[in-house]
């Protein structure tokens, strides 16, 4: 079983990857997903990509996409939005489209939530795991501003 990192390793994660795709993004402003999604765009380096397959189109005017596999990258990061029990769903849809180069990748569940089957899953596949984390707290306390 992965252990939880911590948060010199967290740290590292979020100094490392270029890039982020949040699963589970939602239009509502008052969601979390929606904030930390804005939040990653407007305040980090990083390179943000947004899947929801109910909502084509654009949030935050970022486009939209239906998986990860539509994505024209495979991102360092997967920060999914999704209770505990669809986990097991949701990374059984998507793991397949970054298994292949998903290495050193991170797949992050977010702030409550935990599934150690999925974890475990991401782990033999070579992934790095984050459980019950929110990256956008992560990063705010975390990295050093201006980068």
């Amino acid at each position: 079983m992965p252990v939880d990192p911590t948060d010199a390793q967290v740290r590292d994660i979020l100094l490392t990857a270029k890039s982020v795709a949040v699963i589970g993004v939602s239009a509502k402003p008052d969601r979390a997903s929606h904030q930390v999604a804005a939040y990653l765009i407007e305040q980090t380096h990083l390179d943000v990509y947004l899947i929801n397959p109910a909502h084509p189109g654009d949030i935050l005017g970022q486009p939209v996409y239906p998986n990860l596999a539509a994505l024209p990258i495979i991102p360092d990061i997967v920060d999914v939005f999704r209770k505990g029990e669809d986990m097991p769903g949701v990374f059984e849809k998507e793991f397949p489209a970054i298994a292949g180069d998903c290495a050193g990748k991170t797949w992050w569940m977010q702030l409550g939530i935990r599934n150690n089957e999925v974890a475990q899953l991401a782990h033999n596949g070579g992934m790095q795991v984050v459980q019950d984390r929110c990256i956008k707290i992560d990063y705010m306390q975390l990295v050093p501003p201006g980068l």
